[in-house]
């Protein structure tokens, strides 16, 4: 694995971990599963998902 791909999954795991820890501060009571690995699209596409994902990283 080369460097970028380290990269890119340390991201993407702690983007996951810090939204599963703040969770509680969010609108949602969905599955928190799903929401949490699938944080980098939903971010892209959906705008009420991007200001939930804020107020869960600002914990």
């Amino acid at each position: 694995m080369g460097i970028i791909e380290f990269v890119l999954a340390a991201v993407y795991a702690g983007g996951a971990w810090k939204f599963w820890v703040g969770f509680h501060r969010t609108d949602f009571n969905q599955n928190r599963l799903s929401l949490s690995l699938l944080w980098p699209f939903l971010v892209m596409t959906n705008k009420s998902y991007r200001r939930n994902f804020n107020k869960a990283l600002k914990g």
